[in-house]
């Protein structure tokens, strides 16, 4: 009995393994057919030429913080990848029995911004390709050069790309005017534009900015008297 539960076992394990390697196969394979339709350097560069392009160092680094704090507050610290956000998403998502946490880094968003946003091949070929990219933008440009990228093409709903576009169009004046109380708004919204965008659910907003906030505590990046200053300038919104 114990032999044939170890030839299960040794048959389960080959099969994963295959698997695994097909899906890499072809994650690597979408990889290399994206870099053959333009190459990073001028794919990165193509979204620089953009009128709407700004250069992190112009904006207030409560932003900054607040991004990184909320998306990825690693980032400086790890690679393409991070494996203990990874771990962490999947004992999440196995305890509650839904995707609730993602494990993506900044550099891998950024891979699928530029290259696989409206990609409709199979999620896990792309999440491989991503990694892929990842490598190369983390091999070929500094983490603020990357980090940069993110702010420029992320989405933050009503059809505003990009932190410039957003703040024109949420807050009417230019992203490096942003205050304190604004950048934690704008920080939260990437991560569901959808229900984060100021227009679609402002309750959901401000729930989101409380998150970031939380996050910038946690992090270092505020205290909490400031933290407490940010949250009183919340308007009431009825339910």
């Amino acid at each position: 009995m114990k032999k044939w539960i170890i030839r299960i076992l040794i048959f389960i394990l080959l099969v994963a393994i295959i698997a695994g390697g097909y899906i890499v196969y072809q994650g690597h394979s979408l990889y290399k057919e994206a870099l053959n339709s333009i190459s990073l350097s001028d794919k990165v560069t193509k979204v620089q030429q953009d009128d709407s392009y700004v250069k992190l160092d112009t904006l207030p680094i409560d932003y900054k913080n607040a991004v990184v704090s909320v998306e990825d507050h690693r980032f400086y610290q790890h690679g393409p990848i991070d494996l203990i956000a990874i771990g962490r998403a999947v004992v999440t998502n196995m305890r509650y029995g839904k995707f609730l946490e993602g494990g993506s880094t900044i550099s891998q968003q950024v891979a699928k911004n530029l290259y696989f946003i409206s990609n409709d091949t199979n999620a896990m070929y792309r999440k491989v390709a991503e990694v892929f990219m990842a490598h190369d933008l983390e091999s070929n440009y500094e983490k603020d050069e990357i980090l940069e990228l993110y702010i420029n093409t992320i989405y933050f709903g009503d059809g505003y790309y990009g932190v410039e576009e957003a703040c024109q169009g949420y807050f009417k004046k230019s992203a490096k005017d942003m205050t304190l109380y604004e950048a934690t708004q704008m920080a939260g919204i990437p991560n569901a534009p959808s229900i984060y965008a100021p227009t679609a659910n402002l309750n959901l907003t401000l729930s989101r900015q409380k998150k970031v906030i939380s996050t910038m505590v946690e992090n270092g990046y505020l205290s909490q008297e400031q933290a407490d200053e940010i949250l009183a300038k919340q308007p009431k919104v009825s339910q």
